[in-house]
């Protein structure tokens, strides 16, 4: 058995071998025997099967949860805010935080460029988009409010449009474009319980309302409710209507099977630090290539109008955290997305199905396979409180040990966010249904 720091090791320079296309020859010379860093891992190949089927066999998945070190003190239920590293995905990224300390600027002056290319056009093939189509950011929230901030295609009495679901960063970011040009704000409150169709019909009354709608905010993967938005319908809306749409996915990329060209929208952001595993501190903006002209370049940037670096500044950037974002996206690939869609889903349909029986137990987030993921959320007897959600948060986690999290901003009101991860079991989702029967019979 390979000592810690030999794997280390190996993650180190199997790591940089994966990413090193365009280095100089001699840098590679020693990584050119490089074994994967996955080599000493278990073997995480699925069985064979549907994604349906694969979903379903705990003894695969109990393989896939001893790759994650989570903690005893809680079952934590909250994989919303940021995901885990898995261990080989971790050790790497020590192994690169190693590397970038010994090497320096050496290192970050010389070879480093050429890796972080090597990086993006890993990603875009994931995406499915041109590299030239995206830049990294430290995280969704910083692309998006770049994408609205920088959006110069808004005059005086314009309408940029959003809803309730949306993430209040983003609708404030759409509020001060629309201070800054005289422009108006429009927002609109989405059914509860949803549908497809009552979705289309909201945004459809919406865009014809306000024939003046120049952007549209929509969120693919919701963050409060889990609200999955059938976008590329609604974008068909806004294109017919000659409305740009800027996409929040910061939910999406890991979470569910996610093509970015297939939203149809000209503009997206999204995060590498929830459901794709990479380090904290790693996002992405997508421009699509005709129209880049529509964001101006950040802060007085003087690079190139054609290039789409100029139009997110985010100064010297972790080394490490994008390093180890191919590390990530490896490490998802020797599962699957299909298949971790599909886990994902299953575990919160195993909940949610019993909690769906529970008098007092309101589920927020239809079943529909086509508008729901990993995360749901739930109320109790109807009250959307802040003081009520934040009080059965705070009872889950101390009196029944079950990390949630309360959520705001709805129009209906509050509720309390549950989302499992690939570490979680189905028993975490037998202690958490045990725990709202007590709570809905107090």
């Amino acid at each position: 058995m390979p000592s810690r720091r030999h794997f280390l090791r190996q993650a180190s320079v199997a790591s940089a071998a994966s990413l090193a296309l365009g280095t100089p020859a001699g840098a590679l010379a020693s990584l050119s025997q490089a074994s994967s860093p996955f080599d000493a891992q278990p073997d995480l190949t699925p069985p064979p099967g549907p994604p349906a089927d694969v979903a379903r066999d705990e003894t695969y998945w109990r393989r896939v949860a001893a790759e994650y070190a989570i903690t005893d003190r809680t079952t934590n239920l909250e994989a919303g805010f940021f995901g885990m590293m898995a261990r080989p995905v971790l050790a790497a990224f020590h192994a690169h935080i190693d590397r970038v300390n010994r090497e320096n600027s050496w290192f970050a002056r010389r070879e480093y460029p050429a890796l972080l290319e090597q990086a993006r056009t890993r990603v875009a093939t994931s995406l499915g988009v041109s590299p030239r189509e995206i830049a990294f950011s430290r995280g969704a929230t910083e692309a998006l409010q770049a994408l609205i901030g920088q959006y110069n295609r808004v005059q005086a009495g314009d309408v940029l449009l959003y809803a309730d679901l949306d993430y209040p960063a983003m609708q404030q970011a759409m509020n001060a474009l629309a201070a800054r040009t005289g422009a108006r704000v429009v927002s609109i409150d989405l059914p509860e319980p949803a549908t497809h169709q009552g979705i289309l019909d909201a945004y459809t009354a919406a865009l014809d309302a306000n024939p003046r709608t120049r952007l549209l905010l929509l969120t693919h993967a919701n963050n409060k409710t889990g609200l999955i938005h059938p976008v590329r319908d609604i974008a068909t809306l806004a294109r017919a209507r000659n409305v740009d749409v800027v996409v929040d996915a910061a939910h999406s990329f890991g979470q569910v099977p996610l093509a970015v060209p297939e939203l149809g929208a000209q503009f997206v952001g999204l995060n590498l630090h929830k459901w794709v595993g990479a380090p904290v501190g790693a996002g992405v903006m997508y421009i699509r290539e005709d129209a880049l002209d529509r964001i101006d370049r950040a802060h007085g940037d003087e690079g190139s109008l054609d290039r789409i670096d100029s139009r997110l500044h985010t100064g010297t950037t972790h080394f490490a955290t994008s390093l180890t974002i191919p590390d990530a996206l490896a490490f998802q690939d020797r599962i699957g997305v299909a298949n971790k869609a599909a886990r994902l889903r299953y575990l919160r349909d195993r909940w949610v199905s019993e909690a769906r029986r529970i008098s007092g137990v309101d589920i927020l987030t239809p079943d529909d396979p086509h508008l729901v993921g990993a995360i749901t959320s739930f109320r109790l007897r109807g009250d959307g409180s802040r003081a009520a959600n934040q009080a059965i948060a705070r009872t889950l986690h101390d009196e029944f040990g079950i990390f949630t999290v309360w959520r705001n901003g709805i129009a209906r009101g509050d509720c309390v966010r549950v989302t499992p991860a690939l570490y979680n079991t189905p028993a975490d989702g037998e202690r958490l249904v045990a725990a709202l029967k007590v709570l809905a019979s107090r």
